[in-house]
């Protein structure tokens, strides 16, 4: 039998199939991968090895290459990203994996259809979706011209749509410009490693537009993003770490938003802890403390997963369980600016309740801020729209939402935590106190020019003084529970057990599924 035809049989198809599999498992190739490794980077797959439940992973596309141009045929194994389906704890996920060593990952038409198809089977048929970012971009010469610009571009209508029906992830693991940055920017969590660079585009596009040298980490490092702009929610120090962070994350969360969080056993002990509350909650109202050792005394214990720790200080948000179940945690917390909210803050929240309300996540609020930081530098940064849009997502959210008044709630404050009717139900420890505002600065603002004694000044703080305590607060119903701080845990649990959404079988009406991801 002839050469020839020996591959026309089905054994030879066979035989060349399992060459093209094995050429394109090779990626951009030996050496490439070895200088990966020996820097310490995992390369497109072995991330996706190390993040699915072993011997899981369906691909997609494995023999997909670029067509653009004809030399590029055997160029560009998996047309440079890896893409497909697997279990993270027995749980459907749509995953991908930008592979640098194949022409930096660039976007083209091949491997854009391959994430239009994952992208689109994850969001049908109801599981998450993960992108493991490290690209450069748009790939040229493929895109440039208008005939490239209208095969490339455009194609895909919804591509940066998010009506938030299944969670969405990225993971910055090196370099992200272009598509891997517009991901970024549009899931519901953000991992960086540090090294990485998460733009609009490369650092030599930046410089020679901008004609000075522009350093990568001023340019999205993991501080901008974690500290100045709130993009990224959580910093690792590896690729390992930041595949474990998606994992983590995926544990809070439904598979799509037409079902509800996933239970989990209770830790023992996790009862206990709430005891310590009186001993972190300092005597003094002036004094501050950090508001994270009050929701780890009231959560499952090692429960409490943080989001943009680094980012509007003052507001502290996070996932965790309470008696097994995913609630969603917003705190004021008064180590930093006393607790005040700024604009930082607001949108931290904002954002917190927004992907809560549309994963059917129910929200706790705990309530100790003298109000909003307020100021000219506040005001440049549009902090009255920031209020207001916290206050828009809040009374939007459909999920259940409990109030804890803890200490001080003062002026708008008090509604954007959900005081009033902003909660299905408020409840005030015997230290909380709310006015529209700190007694003191009240004062100041009503004498303001004038030139008031100071037994004047005293008689109308005392008089502003009058019912700002919790009784003022009970006795007109405005608070529908007064309870000691350590029977907090005991009271949520049983409170979500009355605000469980029966008729709807815990699902929300997901009003701010549409809401921008970033503003």
């Amino acid at each position: 039998m002839s050469e020839l035809e020996e591959s026309e049989t089905l054994d030879g198809r066979l035989t060349q199939l399992r060459a093209l599999e094995e050429r394109a498992r090779q990626m951009g190739g030996k050496e490439k991968l070895a200088r990966r490794e020996a820097a310490g980077v995992m390369n497109a797959r072995s991330r996706i090895d190390a993040l699915l439940d072993p011997g899981t992973f369906s691909e997609n596309g494995l023999l997909g290459v670029s067509t653009v141009f004809d030399e590029d045929r055997d160029k560009t194994p998996a047309d440079g990203k890896v893409a497909g389906f697997g279990l993270i704890e027995d749980r459907m996920v749509g995953v991908v994996s930008n592979d640098f060593t194949v022409k930096g990952a660039s976007s083209s038409m091949t491997n854009m259809k391959k994430i239009g198809h994952i992208k689109r089977t994850a969001t049908d048929r109801g599981f998450p979706l993960i992108f493991l970012g490290e690209s450069s971009g748009a790939r040229m010469p493929d895109n440039m011209g208008s005939e490239g610009m209208g095969t490339m571009l455009g194609n895909d209508p919804h591509q940066y749509a998010r009506e938030r029906e299944t969670p969405w992830v990225s993971a910055v693991l090196g370099q992200c410009f272009g598509s891997s940055a517009w991901y970024s920017c549009l899931a519901d969590f953000t991992v960086m490693r540090k090294g990485g660079v998460l733009a609009v585009a490369s650092p030599a596009l930046a410089s020679l537009a901008i004609g000075q040298t522009v350093d990568p980490e001023d340019l999205g490092g993991w501080k901008l993003h974690s500290e100045e702009t709130g993009m990224v929610d959580r910093v690792v120090e590896t690729d390992e770490e930041a595949l474990v962070e998606i994992r983590k994350f995926l544990s809070y969360m439904p598979s799509h938003n037409g079902e509800t969080p996933p239970v989990a056993d209770v830790p023992a002990g996790s009862d206990e802890a709430a005891a310590n509350i009186p001993q972190i909650l300092p005597d003094s109202r002036k004094r501050g403390y950090d508001v994270r050792k009050i929701i780890n005394c009231v959560v499952d214990q090692e429960s409490f997963f943080e989001f943009k720790p680094r980012f509007g200080r003052a507001a502290v948000t996070g996932l965790a369980r309470l008696d097994g179940g995913v609630v969603g945690v917003v705190a004021n917390n008064p180590i930093a600016k006393a607790g005040a909210l700024d604009v930082a803050g607001c949108e931290k929240v904002t954002r917190f309740l927004v992907m809560c309300d549309s994963f059917n996540i129910p929200i706790i609020m705990l309530v100790d801020t003298p109000g909003f930081v307020i100021g000219i530098e506040g005001e440049k940064k549009k902090a009255p729209g920031k209020i207001i849009n916290f206050m828009t997502a809040l009374q939007m959210c459909t999920v259940p939402k409990l109030s804890v008044i803890m200490r001080k709630s003062y002026g708008q404050a008090y509604l954007n935590m959900g005081g009033g009717r902003n909660s299905d139900s408020v409840a005030a420890w015997p230290t909380a106190e709310v006015s529209f505002m700190d007694p003191r600065y009240a004062t100041d603002v009503v004498t303001w020019g004038r030139n008031a004694s100071d037994a004047e000044k005293e008689a109308i703080r005392e008089d502003m003084e009058r019912n700002s305590t919790y009784l003022g607060l009970a006795q007109i119903f405005a608070a529908q529970s007064v309870i000691a701080p350590q029977d907090t845990r005991r009271y949520l649990i049983e409170e979500l057990k009355i605000q469980h959404l029966r008729r709807s079988r815990g699902i929300g009406r997901h009003k701010l599924a549409n809401w921008p991801t970033t503003f």
